[in-house]
């Protein structure tokens, strides 16, 4: 099915039924807007968040965008919530510049934390004055009244009521809210209306159909690789075969053959374009091209550890130093130690990027994205074609995955540059070798953790260290022009940020230092190793290391792993997701490797817990290792998670589900292969991820749903424990201790030789 788009048809449809609200002593002002014609978008704005239809039913403009995950549903159910509407009448706008201010795209699980709440706020002062103006009309003082399903009425004589839609008038809220000055994740909002208890709640806790199941399934839904503009121009990057390199010349009557095409060169930027796609495939693989000859860049894979170990530090940062470390480790009866290695990753979207930029000098330009960062998307793009981002509309379309800073961003900025240039609009869309090969990467890393133990055994001392390549080397926003992969070809300087993390835990012992370095780049300029958030940034590697090493120092001390971590963790909560999990899961306490074995299969059981913004997650993980292949299977997994209060239990447990499945795939598979000239892993086979043969038997799911807390996020936490309960579950299965992902056949087969 093709969507068949023009700004005007976009334009169209976007509020018809949306009328707006004249509240008691409004403005005059707030008289002249009609039915087609909104207030401008602004963070202060009531308008910008709620607006009811005539026909009683609401929208909520969300500024961020669900990746699948069903969190757009979430947040139709917090405005219905808070509107006292049946969830059937709310729909959620999302991820348009148009439609919603920026609340920061889909970024550190603040879909439902932060963008969710800040909406549900906005619903409370929708209903604070909605009630307000019943009262008015009702002649009854508004304490006096209810709401139900969009009907208010006198508690007292129910038959005196009015309907939302009776109140609207044509028009929309004309409402200033406070507002925190903050843009992005942050942002929020407050009214005089005040958010339900919980105790009143209807429609959080519940878990309604999820909207966006049935159209994808059916065929029916549309892809941002399906947009279609009037005189669109399909696009194609030409990059190099060894990274760094640039054109020097280009033969232009090599693709004279092909119908239409165009070339833009600019500096290091090469692409192709055509009316038809495959012209365009074809003329980006005929197009002869002398490339600049540059030393190759890379160590290679085999090289990597050592060069990170080695190289030049770019920055430091000690997150926490509790107790004097150095002195309790020169004092130590005994220090206990490990390193620990984490590859490259690549996000490996389910397809290659794409996006369409529509540039138009003299009025509205228009980017489509399946970027998960639409109002920073446009304002890259805008930038790129150095206009005014006012005068620039994005609009997200589903795209082929995203959870981090996948190569989404960069096809915006290539699109943006072929539209200018070409004077139309411009599809650009890459290879599936580009995706995989060119897409920012998860850094690789290295950890050295150590423990100082007194001579009765106790630990005195803790000192859990980081050094890798930085996390936002590339920034995940996509608004500046340094952090596309386009950009950096044009030479823009570039203006990395320097930045690594550390655990997430709260294990109190008497000394505790978590620090981080960054090191340069092997190549800093347009590189496909340049590192950037993938989903749960820097997690599953943290945690890998120090749940690791929590069990190893169990052992080490004769101490059962949950034991250990049930004497050490400070916070209550934290002690809860474990002892559930334990529970759950049917643990049986051990202080070394049971090593069960079945014939040539090897059975084991791990655990590992981590914190995450405030989400408290621990998973057991029941494995099987075939000991002639080496080859491993994550059979069984119980997850216990906290994440405040719970607004859908079922797409809360399935999100939980794609985090162990993908984390799962991160632990046994994936690791970015490169030579010293580029990266080699290009496609499903030189890049596999866990198949649905590979698949867990089962993952039972306990969901600790903390009604009067604030809800902290979901959508990354599991996985941050997941490949560190495998590795542990690993040991336990075959007395191999596994310090360097991915747990590969070859890698367990090695330790236990």
């Amino acid at each position: 099915m093709n969507m068949n788009l023009n700004r005007r048809s976009l334009l169209t449809g976007m509020g018809a039924l949306t009328v707006s609200v004249v509240l008691p002593g409004a403005s005059a002002r707030a008289a002249v807007f009609g039915a087609d014609k909104r207030p401008a978008l602004k963070p202060e704005n009531l308008s910008s968040y709620i607006s009811v239809n005539a026909d009683g039913s609401a929208i909520g403009y969300w500024g961020k965008m669900d990746m699948g995950q069903g969190t757009d549903l979430g947040v139709a159910q917090m405005v219905a919530e808070e509107l006292d509407l049946p969830i059937e009448k709310v729909t959620v706008r999302a991820g348009d510049t148009a439609t919603s201010v920026n609340q920061g795209g889909a970024s550190g699980s603040t879909g439902i934390q932060m963008g969710g709440t800040a909406l549900a706020s906005a619903a409370a002062e929708a209903r604070f004055q909605l009630v307000a103006m019943a009262a008015q009309h009702l002649g009854i003082p508004a304490d006096q009244l209810t709401v139900n399903d969009g009907v208010v009425s006198a508690k007292a004589d129910p038959s005196k009521k009015v309907t939302y839609g009776e109140l609207i008038g044509g028009r929309y809220f004309d409402t200033q809210l406070e507002w925190n000055k903050q843009i992005g994740n942050g942002l929020f909002v407050k009214g005089q209306g005040q958010r339900k208890p919980v105790s009143e709640h209807k429609v959080i806790g519940s878990s309604p159909k999820r909207r966006d199941v049935p159209p994808k399934v059916l065929g029916t839904g549309d892809y941002v690789v399906d947009v279609k503009v009037p005189g669109m121009l399909h696009g194609r990057m030409i990059l190099p075969q060894v990274a760094g390199s640039t054109p020097t010349a280009v033969d232009e009557s090599s693709v004279k053959d092909i119908p239409g095409v165009k070339i833009v060169w600019r500096k290091g930027f090469l692409a192709v374009a055509a009316p038809r796609e495959w012209d365009a495939i074809k003329a980006s693989r005929q197009l002869k091209v002398t490339w600049s000859e540059v030393k190759p860049p890379f160590v290679g894979n085999k090289g990597i550890y050592d060069y990170i170990r080695h190289a030049k530090v770019q920055k430091r940062g000690v997150e926490q130093d509790d107790g004097n470390a150095d002195e309790v480790f020169k004092g130590a009866a005994r220090i206990v130690e490990a390193v620990y290695e984490w590859p490259f990753q690549s996000h490996a979207s389910m397809g290659p990027a794409c996006a369409v930029v529509d540039f138009k000098p003299n009025g509205e330009s228009t980017v489509w994205t399946g970027s998960q960062k639409p109002h920073y998307a446009r304002d890259g793009a805008a930038k790129m074609l150095e206009i005014d981002p006012e005068t620039m509309r994005g609009v997200w379309v589903p795209g082929p995955g995203s959870y981090g800073r996948n190569d989404a961003g960069d096809a915006v900025a290539d699109a943006a540059i072929m539209s200018k240039a070409l004077g139309a609009p411009v599809r650009m869309q890459g290879m599936r070798h580009q995706g995989t090969g060119w897409d920012p990467k998860g850094p690789a890393s290295i950890h050295t953790v150590r423990a100082a133990l007194d001579k009765d055994g106790a630990i005195i001392g803790w000192d859990f260290h980081s050094k890798g390549f930085s996390r936002v080397d590339v920034n995940s926003n996509e608004s500046e022009l340094h952090d596309t992969l386009a950009g950096q070809l044009l030479d823009v300087p570039l203006k990395p940020t320097l930045a690594f993390n550390v655990p997430e835990e709260s294990y109190g012992f008497k000394a505790k230092r978590k620090s981080w370095e960054t090191v340069q780049p092997q190549l800093d300029r347009a590189s496909p190793l340049r590192s950037t958030h993938l989903r749960d940034p820097l997690g599953p590697q943290l945690h890998f290391a120090s749940e690791s090493f929590i069990d190893e120092v169990a052992f080490a001390t004769n101490t059962d792993p949950v034991a250990f971590r049930l004497k050490h963790l400070t916070e209550a909560r934290d002690v809860a997701v474990v002892k559930t999990a334990a529970e759950k899961a049917g643990w049986q306490p051990r202080t070394a490797a049971r090593k069960q074995v079945k014939g040539d299969i090897a059975h084991g059981q791990g655990i590992a817990y981590a914190q995450r913004s405030g989400t408290r997650v621990a998973v057991i993980a029941e494995v099987e290792v075939n000991l002639k292949t080496g080859k491993v299977w994550g059979r069984k997994f119980t997850v216990a998670h906290d994440c405040g209060i719970i607004i859908n239990p079922q797409t809360l447990s399935l999100t939980i589900e794609g985090s162990v499945t993908q984390g799962l795939s991160r632990a046994l598979h994936e690791e970015v292969m490169f030579d010293d000239k580029n990266v080699t892993s290009v496609d499903w086979q030189t890049y596999p991820i866990l198949d649905m043969t590979e698949a867990p038997e089962s993952i039972d799911i306990v969901l600790i749903n903390m009604k009067n807390e604030k809800p902290t996020g979901a959508g990354e936490s599991a996985m941050r424990p997941l490949a560190a309960a495998v590795a542990n579950a690993i040991y336990d299965a075959t007395g191999v201790r596994l310090r360097q992902a991915p747990f590969t056949p070859e890698r367990i087969k090695a330790g236990m030789a």
